[in-house]
């Protein structure tokens, strides 16, 4: 049985370090530190004021210490690391694409009168839940022991049971329209021969790296020694492989094939000659036997010397 520290480190890195962003957020209002008002998404301070922060903070903010807290952390931690690590494995700069494109289609939802919502934490992460469930429509799951039903119908469940709860809905549907609308554009519509209208840019390369430098700061705040710094430094050419953009094995939608292809264009000989083809003479000069032929003067030339058939005649 792993420790706590082991488990720790064996999280992926984007749903750790959402993870123990929103633990920080609440562990520092619980200690007094700042107002929660003063990260809740307020669009007239924004545009009036310029409190452009809170476009941003208000999605780290999933409510005081209590039992709802505790679920939406263990979401995190299940759904949002299998998330991670099966679909979006290799492919961890599409994931933080997915967190930026439904934290923008929120902030959308939430200019509406109606659908207005000071903290939009909860609806992200209810759009990981949605997510999942479309990815593992046949995974089965057990709810406090008593129910077994399907994947898919996951997000459904948990909505009916914030209803018997008395929960607000309307994060919990906001985060249902972001989620499908993400998997309509990358997954469906795609399959039904449209193109992929929601390509990870890739500006997203370098939000990715912006935490990876977040997580070594980390480490330098909390005293991790030298030694540990240098080792994850030695593994950082691994990032490379680990961070990048990629495509799924099983994915339902088929990659690019013009996709890292790397050259394109007519082969030449090594003399210098272009393939196009042999005329009658050299044909029956092949059939008489190896003759050594001159080799023209030119530049480049990777071999000089006799050659010989595969046979040794």
């Amino acid at each position: 049985m792993s420790t706590p520290g082991e488990y720790y480190r064996s999280l992926p890195p984007v749903s750790k370090t959402y993870g123990v962003a929103c633990l920080m957020t609440t562990a520092a209002l619980y200690l007094g530190l700042y107002n929660h008002w003063t990260i809740a998404l307020e669009y007239e301070l924004v545009f009036k004021r310029f409190q452009v922060w809170r476009l941003i903070t208000n999605f780290f903010f999933l409510g005081p210490f209590s039992f709802s807290f505790a679920f939406r952390l263990i979401i995190i931690a299940k759904y949002g690391v299998s998330l991670e690590r099966g679909p979006f494995d290799k492919r961890t700069a599409d994931y933080v694409w997915m967190f930026i494109f439904g934290a923008l289609s929120l902030l959308v939802m939430a200019a509406i009168p109606p659908l207005y919502i000071r903290f939009m934490g909860p609806s992200l992460v209810f759009m990981i839940v949605y997510i999942w469930g479309r990815e593992f429509p046949n995974a089965r799951i057990s709810i406090y022991g008593v129910v077994s039903l399907k994947g898919f119908y996951l997000p459904w469940a948990l909505l009916a049971l914030n209803l018997i709860f008395g929960n607000p809905l309307m994060p919990d549907i906001l985060g249902m329209v972001a989620g499908h609308l993400y998997y309509f554009l990358t997954v469906l519509h795609p399959l039904a021969g449209g193109r992929n209208l929601l390509k990870t840019p890739r500006w997203a390369n370098k939000v990715r790296l912006l935490i990876l430098s977040a997580v070594m700061a980390l480490y330098n705040t909390l005293g991790v020694n030298h030694v540990c710094v240098q080792s994850l430094n030695v593994r950082s050419h691994k990032v490379v492989a680990y961070w990048g953009e990629g495509f799924q094995v099983n994915a339902p939608v088929p990659s690019d094939p013009s996709a890292g292809i790397a050259f394109r264009g007519r082969s030449h000989r090594l003399g210098g000659m272009a393939t196009q083809g042999s005329s009658p003479e050299q044909a029956q000069t092949r059939d008489q036997g190896p003759v050594q032929q001159p080799m023209p003067a030119a530049e480049g030339v990777a071999f000089r010397g006799r050659s010989y058939r595969l046979g040794g005649r």
